[in-house]
């Protein structure tokens, strides 16, 4: 499974990207569960943010789903901070 997060947005307005494939991965059925839960509670269209909120596109195996601070839920934000920390 390809993950990739993009994060644009907030004060400085610089845009993040990073992806991970999770087939080599061992704790690739946890990414999965994360990343179908994210993907169910996502928007197709980009939501309404706050002033200097990050908003964020995350795209599973070429489904794509929009979200935006402060309204992401718990899955959402795992999955967010975990791509964007482990991943390239």
């Amino acid at each position: 499974m390809r993950i990739q997060v993009s994060r644009t947005g907030g004060f400085a307005g610089i845009a993040r990207h990073r992806e991970i494939d999770t087939s080599q991965l061992a704790d690739a059925k946890e990414w999965e569960a994360l990343a179908g839960s994210a993907l169910a509670e996502g928007q197709d269209t980009a939501p309404r943010g706050v002033p200097d909120g990050f908003s964020y596109r995350i795209t599973v195996d070429g489904r794509t789903v929009h979200c935006a601070d402060p309204r992401l839920t718990d899955a959402q934000r795992a999955l967010i901070s975990r791509v964007l920390k482990e991943g390239a």
